[in-house]
């Protein structure tokens, strides 16, 4: 009985990956410029500018707040230009965040300005991400047959989280070696390497038809998408918090809790990225999200690094499949002349989540200590439970 239920989704699956691999590519390359950030903008903004967690926070959460500013419209641009084009306004885009990076830099002396800068950066970051993972989405979902949909969704963002997996060992090594320029530097060229892959791709036309009005598929969307953003939290806790508490507690290597979450996070798609196609993308969802929230709570009980890292290794296991599952709810329920607004309208639910956590977690964490985050974010994250139990009922 095994063999017959493996069998058939095998042959899709090398299919999608198939047709989808210069888009794994470019998300790969264009999230691991991201990743090599995650560790260092910390230590940079506390140690290196002397300013507090609230700013960390800040700094950490403008890339998606204006993610979240431009997901409406960066799927409309796809659906009415073409995917190909929304990617390559994406790549310019990253590559000139990379040169913000850099030029704030040079005015280390007036922390509030460098720092203003360095925003500026991460808001253009947030903006090309969009661009790239919306338009991402729309040709990867145009390039294969429906119900292969939670496989498209699971493979690029397997590509995202294997360059995050990547991306904190590297970008730590890079901060300790030249700080925050070789980050820059990378950020700048990297967005420049993929573009040939994304040059040679055939693009696929825009359907030309008559598109639902905005109201109409943020209210489809809305569900799924609160649900992203109460699951969210827990990506914002470890991306965001967990370098301090590992450098707070003198763990070392610093970056060892977001490499943990990254590399789950893959693993888990990997291995059970056809689940929601198969049982449904709610029902994945849901028991996801309390892995999930386990993960996080046992982070914050951590008295020893080992511990720490069973925790954002489950944390990264529990979130891997929470946005494909509820991201199937989302496209189901739109035509498909919509996929580009619609990814992109349920996408900004996860920025809201992260724009809203990371500045409001850093408050937490100067208030209460930075374990408190990771309790927090675990309480909050077990709300996205109630969402997929609303979504099995539907």
């Amino acid at each position: 009985m095994s063999v017959t239920t493996s069998c058939p989704s095998a042959a899709p699956t090398a299919r999608v990956v198939a047709a989808l691999l210069p888009l794994i590519a470019v998300v790969l390359v264009i999230f691991l410029v991201t990743g090599l950030a995650i560790p260092a903008l910390p230590l940079h903004v506390h140690e290196r500018l002397g300013l507090g967690t609230f700013v960390v926070g800040l700094v950490s959460g403008a890339q998606f707040a204006a993610s979240l500013v431009s997901r409406i419209w960066s799927g409309r641009y796809a659906d009415r230009h073409g995917a190909k084009r929304a990617v390559v306004a994406g790549l310019a885009a990253a590559a000139a965040s990379g040169l913000l990076y850099i030029l704030s830099l040079a005015l280390l002396a007036a922390p509030t300005v460098s720092v203003v800068i360095l925003l500026a950066g991460r808001a253009l970051l947030g903006g090309a991400e969009s661009f790239i993972i919306t338009g991402a989405l729309s040709w990867g979902l145009a390039l294969v047959e429906a119900q292969n949909a939670g496989k498209v969704i699971a493979w690029l963002g397997t590509a995202l989280y294997a360059a995050f997996a990547v991306g904190a060992p590297a970008g730590t090594l890079l901060y300790g070696a030249h700080g925050l320029f070789a980050i820059g530097l990378a950020t700048a060229c990297g967005p420049l390497v993929v573009l040939p892959l994304i040059a040679a791709m055939r693009a696929i036309e825009p359907l030309r038809r008559p598109q639902p009005r905005l109201a109409a598929i943020a209210a489809a969307v809305a569900l799924p998408g609160a649900g992203l953003t109460f699951a969210s939290l827990g990506f914002a806790a470890v991306t965001t918090f967990v370098t301090l508490l590992f450098a707070a507690n003198g763990w070392r290597p610093v970056w060892l809790g977001i490499t943990a979450f990254a590399t789950a996070f893959m693993l888990t798609r990997i291995a059970f990225g056809h689940l929601p196609d198969r049982i449904g993308g709610a029902r994945a969802a849901f028991v996801s999200v309390f892995v999930e929230a386990a993960g996080l709570a046992l982070i914050w009980l951590a008295p020893l690094p080992g511990v720490a890292f069973a925790g954002a290794v489950l944390t990264g296991a529990g979130y891997a499949l929470v946005y494909p599952g509820l991201g199937i709810e989302a496209v189901r329920r739109v035509p498909p002349q919509s996929r580009g607004l619609a990814m992109g309208t349920y996408t900004a639910f996860f920025d809201l989540g992260i724009a809203v956590a990371s500045p409001a977690l850093g408050l937490v964490a100067g208030q209460t200590g930075l374990g408190a985050v990771f309790l927090a974010s675990a309480l909050v994250v077990l709300g996205a439970g109630a969402v997929a139990v609303r979504l099995l009922r539907d």
